[in-house]
């Protein structure tokens, strides 16, 4: 490269560097002023507020707080940087209302023509909820909130643009959606001034819907907010840790350069930077993951002069972190989350059909990605993995699809293979495999299941015209694949109807591996090699097994045949599951697709579901310390007691006496020996209760909801 040529490319790498900005909060008030007419946006930014009409300075949320009582507002000028463009953005406050259609809590811009603007109201769409407005001035959105909010409660609302949607969180939990129309622009000229308490119409730009109630802790952030970070500004918290990671977390990155850019923490002065390919080097500050100190909020990587100089490499995954650093503050420095993103192999990859796929159809086209850089394809296939692994001389192509010339068969095994050209290399792509209706299927676990239970059992549907089925187990991937009958790996044959196996006790958070191959008159057919990864945990009940099916059914696993409550009894307010099918919760989950809902009622009684167990009874076993259960109320129950009783006599209550009134999924965590100093005999336990309220001392309590999921062992 000529040194003109260089210096062009080292002007235009500089120039594109300047056009990235870092996420961060651009505007905060907080209400904390306390008197006086203006309410200072804490960022610096120049969005200080002046109050219009009488809203009294009141107890807020968090210190003090704005109450408007219907002919108040607070004019936050006209300032660009609120107007996002085609950006991502949040708006967050807390609202204590009970008013309908009086609910503007914060409206940004909007003319006389009916845009630009984004606006965060109660009823705007939605009687009583909350409702995301944005108007491009060519296209109207909502999202549209489902939780009520007007009942004089103090709530935690939120509204964003990320990506290709705008959402509405209530309490953090995200509450609505809606679809970014294509080409949506929010950089509108000659718009009215941002307003909080109050909205402007979109034909004479005067005042309409303003608030009623009282609003605190007002937060607009250039960028979408992780859940993650919604829990943190709920909390009034300042947002100590770096976070806004370009590439994002988890990306798959196409470039092998990057200009890493990071939202700096509230309080940080300076960052350090840490940097590599090898996860434990960044997780612990050793090797050469540090890459120093500095001011500013974007890393180079990949480019001459900066780390990794000969570029980035195709199909390595780097991870980074940033901590903060205030050396005048005793708490710095504030260590980060660990980010990655990947750079695209130079092989294919994402195949479609997906590698272990099953029942593909028979005129199904092959598609895949093309390898970074590639520029031609050669599509190998056939039901030899040999064959193809082996095969050479196939003709490219140049599009990333291929059909096969004839159809595929039913009940086969079929590999296939693309081989990538990025002249002059050609790059060997890896087997994968998929299976036709009839072939050997259904595995459970499934493949490349996590958090199997280490008792788990095979089971699996045999070929269609098979006679029986040959059965290989074992750690070693390798060696299960190439198994043969004589391998220590093989378990045995399977004759039809008997398609299942017991391994026994499996080790914790391990991965295991196993290959059914059909066994016909004439020949044996070598399946598909199949996974699972064992749970570092032992579940208790994670409600996914629960079904609706009636007794005398022996497949019944109704949820409250299991978990018995209080039906029938005038002594125990407690009902689990829902009244009609599906009994097991299947909207409000915390992971999986059921958790159980609990119903309380304690006006003189207390509520209680217990569980009899078969297993596991040994909570001694496997180094077990912890029991873990998840739950989520909500803010309209009574607030009441909750505890966790074991064997019917010990019992542990949960620290927070409104832990009812809890509106996200929280981890109540619980050691065992604060049971088994109880006298409970961790190595027998036989029941397991969940309640609410003073035990054996019932008080004219109240009612209320919960949802508890993920009940487990560690």
């Amino acid at each position: 490269m000529s040194k003109k040529l260089l210096c062009t490319a080292c002007l235009v790498f500089v120039l594109s560097l300047a056009s990235i900005a870092s996420a961060e909060l651009v505007a905060h008030w907080p209400f904390d002023d306390g008197s006086g007419t203006v309410a200072r946006d804490v960022t610096g930014n120049g969005n200080d507020g002046t109050l219009n009409g009488d809203p009294q300075w009141v107890s807020g949320m968090y210190g003090v707080g704005l109450e408007f009582d219907g002919d108040d507002f607070v004019d936050c000028g006209n300032n660009d940087i609120l107007n996002f463009g085609t950006n991502d953005w949040t708006i967050t406050a807390w609202i204590q209302t009970t008013q309908i259609d009086r609910g503007t809590v914060f409206a940004n811009g909007g003319d006389n023509g009916g845009g630009v603007r984004y606006t965060l109201a109660t009823h705007e769409a939605n009687a009583d909820r909350m409702t995301l407005t944005t108007d491009d001035d060519s296209t109207k959105a909502q999202a549209l909130g489902a939780t009520v909010v007007i009942d004089g409660q103090w709530y935690h609302v939120a509204a964003m643009r990320a990506g290709t949607e705008t959402r509405v969180y209530v309490n953090g939990v995200l509450d609505g959606t809606n679809t970014v129309p294509a080409g949506y622009d929010l950089a509108g000229t000659s718009q009215h001034n941002s307003l909080i308490g109050a909205m402007t119409t979109h034909t004479d730009g005067s005042l309409i819907k303003l608030y009623i109630g009282i609003i605190d802790d007002v937060r607009i952030y250039n960028t979408a907010l992780t859940e993650s970070e919604l829990q943190v500004a709920m909390q009034g918290q300042a947002f100590t840790r770096a976070k806004g990671p370009v590439p994002e977390d988890g990306s798959l990155y196409e470039d092998t350069w990057a200009n890493m850019s990071w939202s700096a923490g509230d309080f940080a002065v300076s960052h350090d930077v840490y940097l590599s390919d090898n996860l434990d080097d960044v997780d612990s500050g050793t090797g050469d993951a540090f890459r120093g100190n500095q001011i500013a909020t974007d890393f180079v990587v990949g480019f001459p002069g900066f780390a990794y100089p000969q570029g980035l490499v195709p199909g390595t995954t780097y991870y980074w972190r940033i901590d903060e650093v205030n050396e005048a503050d005793p708490n710095s420095p504030w260590r980060g989350d660990i980010w990655s993103f990947s750079i695209p192999p130079k092989t294919a990859y994402f195949p479609d059909p997906t590698d272990g796929a099953q029942f593909v159809d028979l005129d199904a086209a092959l598609s895949w990605t093309p390898g970074f850089g590639a520029k031609l394809h050669t599509v190998y296939i056939g039901d030899s993995f040999e064959d193809v692994n082996d095969a050479a001389g196939g003709a490219p192509r140049g599009t990333a699809t291929f059909a096969p010339a004839t159809p595929l068969e039913s009940e086969k095994v079929y590999y296939w293979r693309v081989d990538e050209f990025d002249p002059p290399f050609t790059h060997k792509g890896g087997i994968w495999g998929f299976t036709t209706p009839g072939a050997v299927g259904n595995p459970q676990p499934a493949n490349g299941a996590a958090d199997v239970s280490i008792v788990a059992t095979f089971n699996w549907t045999p070929a269609d015209t098979a006679a029986s089925s040959d059965l290989y187990f074992g750690a070693d991937a390798d060696a299960v694949k190439n198994a043969t009958a004589a391998s220590p790996e093989y378990v045995g044959k399977r004759a039809l109807g008997s398609e299942s196996h017991d391994p026994g006790k499996l080790a914790m958070g391990a991965t295991y591996y196993w290959r059914v191959d059909a066994v016909y008159a004439d020949k044996t057919v070598k399946g598909l090699l199949w996974s699972f990864t064992t749970a570092k945990f032992i579940g208790v009940d994670d409600f996914e097994a629960h079904n609706d099916i009636d007794p005398p059914d022996p497949n019944s696993n109704r949820i409250f045949d299991k978990w018995i409550d209080g039906f029938g009894t005038t002594t125990n307010g407690a009902l689990v599951g829902n009244e009609l099918p599906p009994y097991a919760g299947q909207t409000v989950v915390h992971s999986g697709a059921q958790a159980m809902p609990y119903f309380y009622d304690n006006n003189l009684k207390t509520s209680e579901a217990t569980l009899t167990l078969v297993y596991p009874k040994d909570w001694t076993a496997e180094g077990l310390t912890r029991l873990s259960l998840w739950f989520m109320g909500d803010s309209a129950s009574a607030p009441e007691r909750m505890f966790v009783a074991l064997n019917g006599t010990a019992v542990i209550y949960h620290e927070d006496p409104a832990a009812t009134q809890v509106g996200k999924w929280t981890e109540w965590s619980i050691d065992l020996t604060r049971f088994a100093d109880q006298g409970v005999n961790l190595a027998n336990v036989n029941t397991i209760t969940i309640g609410f309220g003073t035990r054996n001392s019932p008080t004219a309590g109240g009612s209320g909801q919960m949802n508890f999921d993920d009940i487990r062992l560690y």
